[in-house]
């Protein structure tokens, strides 16, 4: 891939609107909180990338990729051995680019032409054929319009420590009282105070933990049995309906979907 850096400051002022860096990552690597000058557009070609923020935490599979704006800092982490394919985007390069984190979805053309920017000369020519597939990748580039595999993280300090346990223990059924008594709060207080922060109730992020924690350990080689039993259910059935049900597919076909 022309000798090309796996740095990712070497990509931040280069003469050129869009950088494409390509890295081969294990699984469970963990790059620690960061930010960019420019924008950032992160997906694996296959396994899954969990991208933490203060604002939430998305998983994100081979179908979709995550948008960082310049300046937001993020932690990620892998799901199995990840192909990690990035962009990075002068901000200037695309009329309104997202100003918040977002999962995009990555069609089979934004695919390729993500592979492409990352084996392209760092310094391609922007009259010529490299040029030609920038522009047509930042016209691919569409904000997703559902966004299952997002979590919202509280800022309250009782709601974001409650959150941190739930996914620590995403198998737990965490009942409201106890729930409560973790977050220092009443019920009631605790049922406002999550909603407002979050804009879901409390039942409905637990379930949505439960989710992504189900597309982290499926991602890493688990089987659909393994990944029930983990988290909880009572028969891997159980655990497909809920799979199919929230995200459309069966939990054998979402990495292939």
């Amino acid at each position: 891939m022309y000798g090309k850096s796996e740095d990712r400051d070497d990509y931040q002022d280069i003469p050129r609107p869009v950088g494409g860096m390509a890295r081969d990552l294990p699984d469970r690597h963990y790059i620690p909180p960061h930010a960019h000058r420019r924008d950032q557009l992160i997906y694996g070609a296959s396994g899954a990338i969990t991208v933490i923020t203060t604002e939430g935490t998305w998983v994100v599979p081979p179908q979709r990729a995550v948008w960082v704006p310049a300046g937001v800092e993020h932690a990620t982490r892998t799901c199995g051995p990840v192909p990690m394919r990035t962009l990075y985007i002068e901000p200037s390069a695309q009329a309104t680019p997202p100003t918040r984190c977002m999962v995009i979805s990555v069609s089979p053309l934004a695919r390729e032409l993500i592979i492409a920017c990352t084996r392209m000369p760092t310094e391609y020519e922007e009259s010529g054929r490299d040029g030609k597939v920038v522009s047509l990748l930042l016209d691919e580039l569409v904000p997703a319009p559902v966004l299952p595999l997002h979590l919202p993280m509280p800022h309250n300090p009782g709601l974001a420590r409650l959150c941190t346990r739930i996914m620590a223990e995403p198998e737990q059924e965490w009942t409201f009282a106890e729930s409560a008594r973790i977050a220092h709060l009443s019920e009631r207080t605790l049922a406002r105070r999550f909603r407002a922060e979050t804009g879901w109730s409390l039942g409905r992020w637990r379930q949505q933990a439960r989710l992504l924690t189900a597309v982290q350990l499926l991602a890493g080689g688990n089987t659909i049995g393994m990944t029930a039993s983990q988290l909880g259910y009572h028969s891997p059935s159980a655990f497909t309906a809920m799979f199919r049900k929230t995200l459309g597919v069966a939990p054998s076909q979402y990495f292939t979907a």
